[in-house]
């Protein structure tokens, strides 16, 4: 049962990351059209830089629950995957009473009325002439937070399971670390040659 509501955290963390995910693409194309006015047709836009931080700054809000989902933001693994499972979870879930949930709960609270204000007023870019519309990428600083802080749950819950258990409980697995892939693929080779002799 547990498990099933972390997965569904997961999901819902993936979701919203895949779809903000497309930001990339929208990012990808108005940089290159923004290039060719530039140097080619030596007519630069007003809007580009204002459009790069609003796609940036959506993707970077709504999909760092994706991230932490995935178990891929920065930490350091040199020091962290030689401890025991138990260890690791003892370790993480200080660290998420102690400085993500007060963080991220502030986060929630500034970003709410910080995007409302925004929002109330209808801000715009002060970065160009061109105006253009930021507050809708104020808006989302509370929403991203808020699921930030429910996949943080997510990862309490999964360090009291391998407290509890003494190993992590699975993930969804819709893209994988390089490095996982390529220990696992050692591994199963040095199970074969040993299976061979």
């Amino acid at each position: 049962m547990l498990n099933r509501f972390i997965l569904g955290i997961d999901y819902l963390s993936k979701t919203v990351g895949h779809a903000f995910a497309w930001c990339i693409i929208i990012l990808t194309f108005g940089t290159s059209y923004e290039v060719f006015m530039r140097y080619a047709l030596n007519n630069p836009t007003s809007w580009a830089f204002d459009f790069s931080y609003l796609m940036y700054g959506a993707l970077f809000f709504m999909a760092g629950a994706y991230g932490l989902s995935r178990n891929s933001h920065v930490r350091g693994d040199f020091i962290y995957r030689t401890w025991r499972p138990r260890t690791q979870g003892v370790v993480e879930l200080t660290l998420y009473v102690l400085f993500f949930f007060p963080g991220v709960l502030a986060l929630v609270y500034a970003g709410w009325g910080y995007g409302i204000e925004a929002a109330k007023i209808q801000e715009v870019s002060v970065n160009s002439p061109a105006g253009i519309p930021v507050w809708q990428l104020k808006l989302l600083i509370p929403f991203g937070a808020a699921l930030l802080a429910l996949q943080g749950l997510a990862e309490t819950l999964r360090c009291v399971i391998c407290i509890r258990e003494g190993q992590w409980p699975a993930r969804l697995h819709d893209v994988e670390e390089l490095e996982e892939v390529l220990v696992r693929q050692h591994a199963s080779e040095g199970r074969r040659e040993e299976a061979a002799q």
